[in-house]
């Protein structure tokens, strides 16, 4: 039996976010990138808002999801890890590093989203080749259509990642 939720109400909801449990209260509609942002991780971007292009791609309880898709009350009790919770003590991941020196950020409006799935790619996958790159990152897309420099920057990361 469903609850009948009237305009205004609101949930409280308890999310792990980048290592740091963050309660909130949302309307049960809201959409889990625009809590992200609310809470001041902006670096999650809303892109199309209709789950095409990946922009708004972050890890819950490890495996990608694209934020635009998920409801808050949805992730209530998950760990999720935004572009923010990469970086440790203010020192770049190897990928956001890899990004930078491979110039694979270009207009940066796809670049979190594009960072945080390679990041899950790399997590299954320790040496990816080209194709399987390209392959796990076709839900993400990139505007300026840089995707030679963003395969070569994930290529370079697995290698600095150990692989």
């Amino acid at each position: 039996m469903s609850t009948l939720v009237r305009p205004g109400e609101t949930t409280k909801v308890s999310l792990r976010i980048n290592n740091v449990v963050h309660q909130v209260e949302v309307e049960p509609r809201k959409l889990l990138v625009h809590t992200l942002r609310d809470i001041g991780l902006t670096g999650t971007k809303v892109g199309c808002d209709t789950s095409v292009c990946g922009a708004c791609t972050v890890l819950m309880n490890g495996k990608p999801i694209k934020s635009c898709t998920v409801l808050t009350v949805q992730a209530d009790g998950s760990d999720i890890t935004t572009i923010e919770g990469l970086s440790v003590e203010g020192k770049l991941h190897p990928l956001q590093e890899a990004f930078w020196e491979n110039h694979a950020l270009q207009c940066g409006y796809c670049t979190s989203g594009m960072i945080m799935n390679a990041y899950a790619l790399l997590k299954e996958h320790k040496n990816p080749s080209e194709e399987e790159i390209r392959n796990y990152m076709h839900g993400n897309l990139c505007r300026c259509t840089g995707y030679q420099n963003i395969v070569k920057a994930v290529r370079e990361a697995a290698k600095r990642m150990g692989a």
